[in-house]
């Protein structure tokens, strides 16, 4: 588990640069004006059901709310508590669920009261591939009922493991009013509507998002009255905002340099938190030259994933050891990862008909934390005979791109809920391939695991349903279906003075949780 850490020291290297100081007056300046730097080029979808970017993920969880959720600074399954839903309730087959409202709650912008017409038409609409990247979690839902204005009944067609899950503050789970889509149409994925403890006012295209308070919040009005969500894509940039007091918290970088940068800095802290993204080489076993399993296992011992580990800092970086993340349920540490071993790749690459090398094109994002990892590769592949040509875009054009089926190797980091159901079926099973009307993040179009995949859904023995789980790590890593390098945690810097209103040690939406809590400490 990746906790959160607060270190302090002198001066930032950046702020001596400038000549520039962080004064008291700085950090006390506007005490309920928050501003902060995001590693982002702009806004890309506010629709939860569609946001998968992870400056998308934070803004959304701002926005929204679900039937239930994690426990502000939290990713464990255990603290999902009430959020619209005040109780539920399930049969003993738990396959019907009943949840009963919270009487009051408003939507933003005049949209009336939160109903049970509302999660019906949110729940449907997340198991629509049409109108949700998620579609593939709710497949398992028969029926979505409104029994009266607050209370929903959820039918299921089998069993599902962790239905709050599916159901709390992350992904498809999001509640969305239904007037305010039906009203809004394609519009509502620039100007949302919620329920949350912040109200979207205004984009300024690659600038920033401005928000203010809900005052009708229903767990009581914000302390934070404004919100200014700058767009600071380059990690120098935010440096320099952040030193010059212009921004109150930002995007840390995932660089033990800049890390160690920080821990000579007075007045800051650093939060580092969960889910650690795990950054996942999915290869298309469909293109050439990767249709043939020589290839593929070439590629597999070329990665050194301990050197990316090492080079991006151990603070908040680790090896990984399967192909889902470390903190899931059902991870399997021992799936039979081929070692890093340039000799064999090379000698694979030779049987493979490839005695003098091969050259891969690779579409990547400038993302900072992509950048380094990309670059990292070009070295170790190097090595191993291989070269890695990439053309590098915008991470919102990139995000685009791979989504058109451009790539036969594509890099991806994320993180999901921590049950490996989700993992799996949004990276590998062949349902969630690219191209297909269902959809999510399968690359490499891998489908040789979803008999396992799919029986875990439905086992009601939690052995035998973590042993399918299991089974489908080994066959997904067998097959060289991807090629896990790292997890690395989320990493923000801020203001000592800045109170999140909880203790950060996780977060599903991949950046801080600003709740009607968070303020600034006298």
């Amino acid at each position: 588990m990746l906790l959160a850490k607060s270190i302090g020291g002198r001066a930032l290297a950046a702020a001596i640069l400038l000549g520039t100081a962080l004064s008291p007056h700085q950090a006390f300046a506007e005490k309920t004006k928050l501003s902060l730097g995001v590693g982002a080029a702009d806004v890309g979808t506010l629709d939860p059901h569609f946001a998968s970017s992870t400056s998308d993920r934070t803004l959304v969880a701002w926005i929204f709310n679900a039937l239930v959720r994690f426990a502000p600074g939290s990713t464990d399954p255990s603290t999902i508590e009430p959020d619209l839903a005040e109780s539920w309730e399930a049969s003993p087959d738990k396959l019907v669920w009943t949840f009963k409202l919270r009487p009051g709650v408003k939507w933003q912008k005049g949209f009336g009261e939160v109903t049970a017409e509302d999660v019906v038409f949110s729940l449907t609409k997340s198991a629509d591939p049409n109108r949700s990247a998620f579609a593939g979690d709710y497949s398992a839902i028969e029926k979505v009922e409104a029994l009266d204005p607050l209370t929903v009944r959820i039918t299921l067609k089998h069993q599902v493991p962790s239905l709050l899950g599916l159901l709390a503050n992350y992904s498809g789970g999001f509640i969305v009013p239904k007037a305010a889509v039906e009203k809004l149409g394609d519009d509502f994925k620039r100007n949302p509507v919620g329920s949350g403890p912040f109200v979207l006012t205004k984009i300024e295209p690659g600038l920033v998002v401005h928000f203010v308070a809900h005052e009708e919040y229903f767990r009581g009005a914000p302390r934070i009255k404004e919100v200014a969500y700058r767009f600071l894509n380059s990690a120098s940039a935010r440096d320099l905002a952040f030193a010059a007091g212009e921004v109150d918290a930002a995007t840390g970088l995932q660089d033990r340099q800049w890390y160690a940068r920080m821990q000579k800095t007075k007045g800051v802290a650093v939060d580092i938190f969960d889910p650690a993204e795990l950054f996942v080489l999915h290869i298309d076993s469909n293109k050439k030259p990767f249709d043939d399993i020589r290839v593929r296992q070439a590629v597999a011992h070329a990665v050194n994933r301990e050197q990316i580990a090492q080079f991006r800092g151990k603070p908040f970086t680790r090896a990984a050891g399967s192909v889902i993340p470390m903190n899931n349920l059902g991870y399997l540490a021992n799936p039979g990862l081929l070692p890093h071993d340039p000799a064999k790749a090379k000698a694979l690459l030779a049987e493979a008909g490839y005695p003098n090398g091969l050259t891969i094109k690779m579409i990547g994002s400038q993302m900072g934390s992509y950048e380094t990892v990309q670059q990292l590769l070009q070295a170790q592949f190097q090595q191993s005979g291989i070269t890695l040509e990439l053309q590098q875009v915008e991470h919102a054009t990139w995000h685009q791109m791979i989504r058109k089926d451009l790539n036969a190797i594509t890099g991806y980091s994320a993180a999901r809920f921590p049950l490996a159901d989700i993992y799996l079926t949004q990276f590998y099973h062949s349902a969630s391939s690219i191209g297909k009307p269902t959809a999510a993040t399968n690359f490499s179009h891998c489908d040789v695991a979803d008999k396992e995949i799919e029986a875990a859904r439905t086992e009601t023995d939690p052995a035998k349903q973590i042993e399918y789980w299991h089974e489908a790590q080994r066959k997904i890593v067998a097959h060289v279906c991807a090629v896990p390098l790292t997890e690395t945690g989320q990493v923000w810097v801020r203001r000592e003075n800045l109170d999140w209103g909880y203790e950060l040690k996780g977060s599903m939406s991949l950046g801080p949780l600003l709740t009607e809590k968070t303020h600034f400490k006298d």
